[in-house]
């Protein structure tokens, strides 16, 4: 068999005025992938494979987050106003209809959004460790929420929170420059500032209140998960797949909140084999 090398590029368009970047490679069907408390870094070892598969997938950086322009407020960082956002990026990327969208973490939040109140139809969606019901926020983030917390920490504090967070969740070592290009973004105070109003608008609502639409729309979902994760466990996903129609739950063994870089393989198998039918 012939190996063929894909590149995963980096590029950029303006929505409302400012920059939004986004890691792709392919020619295919668009799948869009979203982040929560991360940024498109996360989805980097799963793109290439992706595209092989005769996919385009789009790795979002929401703004104000990773390498994208802007600055959330705790109002634009709610998952209502990150979903009308992200529909707006897809307006500007030219994305046609229907849609297939992955989500991570808060990710997933937007990603279920989408699917029962978007502008597109959504033909097929992936949860990968995604919040569910009232999974969220963890302690860990929902401290944000207290207006002093934010005020009280520094960016260097920030990435010191988030080098924790990251180790515990990317279920391998990490170190050097790999962990470095990791926390790059949360160095910069407004991509700090942007997580913590992130962290802050953390609202389980946002996904308590679409379960019935979830359940009667029925759209095909792929539940792949990490069953170490300790932000988000499995027993979420169990449950998601006992009560929504058309959800399928797929476990990886020994992952945990990021498969995609515990399982790069695996993961991106089960997100091929499932975008692409």
């Amino acid at each position: 068999m012939t190996q063929t090398t894909t590149t995963v590029q980096r590029e950029a368009i303006d929505v409302d005025g400012v920059s939004a970047s986004f890691l792709t490679a392919g020619t295919g069907p668009l799948v869009l992938l979203l982040h929560g408390t991360y940024w498109s870094r996360v989805w980097q070892p799963v793109i290439a494979p992706l595209a092989a598969a005769g996919l385009r997938p789009v790795a979002v950086d929401l703004p104000g987050c990773g390498r994208s322009g802007g600055e959330l407020t705790p109002e634009g960082a709610t998952v209502p106003a990150l979903a009308a956002w992200v529909e707006r990026f897809l307006d500007a990327l030219g994305a046609p209809a229907p849609l297939n969208v992955a989500g991570h973490d808060i990710g997933g939040a937007i990603g279920q959004r989408l699917t029962v109140r978007g502008g597109r139809p959504v033909e097929r969606l992936a949860l990968v460790n995604s919040v569910t019901y009232d999974s969220w926020p963890v302690p860990g983030v929902a401290r944000y929420r207290d207006p002093a917390v934010v005020a009280a920490t520094t960016a260097d504090e920030l990435v010191e929170a988030r080098r924790t967070a990251l180790t515990a969740a990317i279920g391998r070592p990490i170190e050097g420059d790999e962990l470095a290009e990791y926390l790059s973004p949360w160095a910069d105070l407004r991509v700090a500032r942007s997580w913590m109003a992130l962290a802050g608008a953390a609202d389980p609502r946002y996904t308590l209140e679409l379960v019935d639409e979830l359940a009667a729309a029925a759209v095909p979902t792929l539940l792949l998960w990490g069953e170490d994760d300790t932000f988000q466990r499995v027993a979420f996903a169990e449950r998601y797949a006992a009560e929504i129609p058309g959800a399928t739950l797929r476990r990886l063994r020994g992952s945990g909140h990021i498969p995609m870089e515990s399982a790069p393989d695996a993961a991106a198998a089960a997100l091929a084999a499932w975008f692409a039918r």
